[in-house]
């Protein structure tokens, strides 16, 4: 019983000096995500650009997640989570730095893209944290836990960032190279607290090796999808080459998956990826994406519209929340974020794995579907989108965790950096659709249409979460608990 109650002590020391390390981290991403919001409107001028330029940076950094992650979670498999964390972050520093330095647009387009390399951060460090608490009877909850923890340091960090980014401008008096120092130094500080803090992963020893043909062939579809995305939300559903280029890319499809079959070690295992205990987890990653990326501005948007300009007469009140300051919005969501990744991580050993999937997609889907009825003050908008965010929390923390605990020994990174694409492929769907349904109210100039664009934004995404809601009562009820009957086979030294 000593030696036992030694190894769970043991453990459980490893675990937390490892989180301390993963917790910056996390939390310097969460800072890159929510410095530079506060200052668009100063880099646009400094830059000489417009705002519809600066579309193209997030459209660069969303296609660069999509393509690198998939490959570089692989590779931390193949290689180790440790040393795969320690290059992107140095890909990553790297562009962070050259912003600082660059002062036109292709060259600031380049470095933000490759900043975006943090992306495959949450999924490597989930693996790592799989990797070590596998060998124990209680790793699965132990990664959940850990998951919701690392949750909450992204979500800190994010509002850290976006109050820390417009406070550090001012101290600067208004100087954007300056400025723009703070996030640079924090990513070389994560690299050497990764560097001197964080254990390799053991690598499995069985022969494996990258499909790089099967990467290419994924990386022209994701290329060709989200490109057709970007293009929808840029010019419009009218134009025709837009919707060729995303039947191309989502026909190539069907090959890659046949590819798949037939490769001995294939960059994404398709007889993996069909489990009960994967598919539905999957798939609501890309649901999720929908809301947690795609809403943001449209929320922000309906918060600054002013409804006295609005409203027809005739008693209507108009829509909108008229705020000049939308970041009390923006900042409640992120808050009820970590409130739900604190929750999450809270019961993740208390309660069935599924179910709380399930509690989390429920929330998501009734905040956004109370929207379309409770709209009319702050009050309201403010209760739905806690409902929804404290939902949106657990999913950030839950999905790559339950990915993790499903996918086979060694393929732990590629499972978890799954959820990271599917989110961002559904993130880039909805931003397209969301344009187009704003854009169109707009440009007809009526306001019933408008806010018809809203409802729809608010019915898309409720309906996304519904249907996660629904996919996951397919998973198995013992899925992702521990001691999973899949890994019974699996010995404590694996």
């Amino acid at each position: 019983m000593s030696t036992t109650g030694g190894t769970s002590r043991s453990l459980a020391q490893i675990t937390i000096g490892l989180v301390g390390f993963l917790f910056f981290l996390e939390l310097t991403s969460g800072v890159l995500q929510g410095y530079y919001v506060p200052l668009v409107d100063h880099l646009v001028r400094y830059l000489g650009i417009t705002h519809a330029d600066f579309n193209w940076f997030e459209a660069g950094q969303l296609l660069l997640s999509a393509l690198s992650v998939p490959v570089l979670a692989k590779l931390g498999d193949l290689i180790g989570h440790k040393r795969v964390l320690l290059i992107s972050t140095v890909l990553t520093g790297v562009a962070t730095w050259a912003l600082v330095f660059t002062g036109d647009f292709w060259s600031y387009l380049v470095a933000w893209t490759f900043q975006g390399f943090y992306s495959v951060w949450l999924p490597l460090e989930v693996a790592l944290i799989f990797d070590r608490g596998r060998r124990s009877n209680t790793g699965v909850s132990t990664t959940r836990r850990v998951a919701g923890l690392l949750v909450v340091a992204l979500e800190i960090g994010a509002i850290a960032g976006a109050l820390g980014g417009s406070q550090i401008f001012k101290a600067t008096g208004q100087d954007v190279q300056l400025t723009l120092v703070a996030p640079a130094v924090m990513v070389t500080l994560a690299f050497f607290a990764i560097l001197w803090g964080v254990p390799e992963s053991e690598r499995s020893t069985e022969k494996r090796s990258l499909d790089v043909r099967g990467f290419g062939f994924l990386a022209i579809s994701l290329l060709l999808v989200m490109s057709g995305l970007t293009f929808l939300r840029l010019n419009g559903p009218g134009t025709w080459w837009v919707w060729a280029i995303l039947a191309v890319g989502l026909l190539s499809l069907i090959p890659f998956g046949r590819l798949m079959l037939r490769t001995e070690d294939p960059a994404i295992d398709m007889r993996v990826l069909g489990r009960p205990t994967m598919w539905p987890v999957q798939v609501t990653a890309g649901l999720f994406g929908i809301s947690v990326l795609g809403a943001q501005f449209p929320l922000a948007a309906f918060a600054a519209t002013d409804p006295a300009v609005t409203s027809t007469g005739d008693g209507d009140p108009g829509y909108g929340l008229g705020l000049e300051d939308t970041s009390i919005v923006i900042g409640i969501y992120l808050l009820s974020l970590v409130i739900g990744a604190i929750v999450f991580s809270a019961v993740s050993r208390r309660m069935q794995p599924r179910r709380v999937l399930i509690i989390a997609s429920a929330l998501v889907a009734v905040g956004y579907f109370a929207l379309i009825p409770f709209h009319a003050d702050v009050v309201q908008v403010l209760a739905c989108i806690i409902v929804a965010g404290a939902g949106s929390g657990a999913l950030v923390a839950a999905l790559p965790a339950a990915a993790a605990a499903a996918a086979p020994p060694g393929r732990t990174g590629i499972a978890a950096g799954l959820t990271n694409t599917t989110k961002t492929l559904g993130g880039a769907f909805a931003s397209a659709v969301f344009a187009v349904a704003l854009h169109t109210g707009a440009v007809e100039g009526a306001v019933e249409s408008s806010l018809t664009g809203y409802y729809i934004v608010w019915a898309v995404c409720g309906g996304g979460a519904l249907v996660a809601t629904l996919l996951l009562f397919f998973v198995p009820k013992v899925a992702f608990a521990d001691a999973d009957p899949e890994f019974s086979e699996v010995s404590p030294s694996a």
